[in-house]
């Protein structure tokens, strides 16, 4: 009996219907959650500090600079490719403030692929996405979410952050 109720209730659980549900931590470790930014535009990136594609921090931080009255960019460090985020947040806060003088938000560090998914990740990766949807590739995948949360697109790594692909969106 026990187990039918739990299948029950699992069954009735609905699924987030945008990203302001998931709750999350900021590098330095305190609660937040994205609902914050409704109104905005939020760019969801996750990063490593040492990838080929690191530089990228550059222009996310132009991009959150240039855009700031209508986008706010995150980045969500994770070691999932390569160990190439092995530090911790405070290694990471640092680099990234010495190296690239990020001022956008960070999360602490999450896992965005394999079993040990972040809640947010395992959502955005299998929300509907006009061109693939499924697992991150590499670092530096990028998710663009609307003023109410939802997703808009979704980018490759090799998408930079200020390509006509993303900043047609802003505009």
């Amino acid at each position: 009996m026990k187990l039918l109720t739990l299948i029950l209730a699992l069954l009735f659980v609905s699924a987030p219907s945008s990203v302001y549900e998931f709750k999350l931590k900021t590098i330095d470790g305190k609660d937040f959650s994205l609902a914050k930014y409704k109104g905005k535009k939020v760019l969801i990136v996750n990063t490593a500090s040492k990838c080929g594609f690191t530089k990228q921090y550059t222009d996310l931080e132009k991009l959150s600079e240039q855009y700031k009255d209508k986008l706010v960019v995150v980045g969500f460090p994770a070691n999932n490719f390569g160990g190439q985020e092995p530090g911790t947040n405070q290694d990471i806060k640092t680099f990234c403030k010495e190296n690239f003088n990020v001022t956008f938000p960070m999360s602490g560090k999450v896992s965005v692929l394999g079993l040990d998914i972040d809640p947010l990740f395992q959502y955005l990766t299998t929300a509907p996405n006009p061109e693939f949807t499924g697992d991150i590739k590499w670092n530096f995948e990028k998710f663009l979410i609307d003023e109410n949360g939802k997703l808009i697109h979704r980018f490759r790594s090799q998408t930079t952050p200020l390509s006509p692909d993303i900043t047609k969106y802003l505009n």
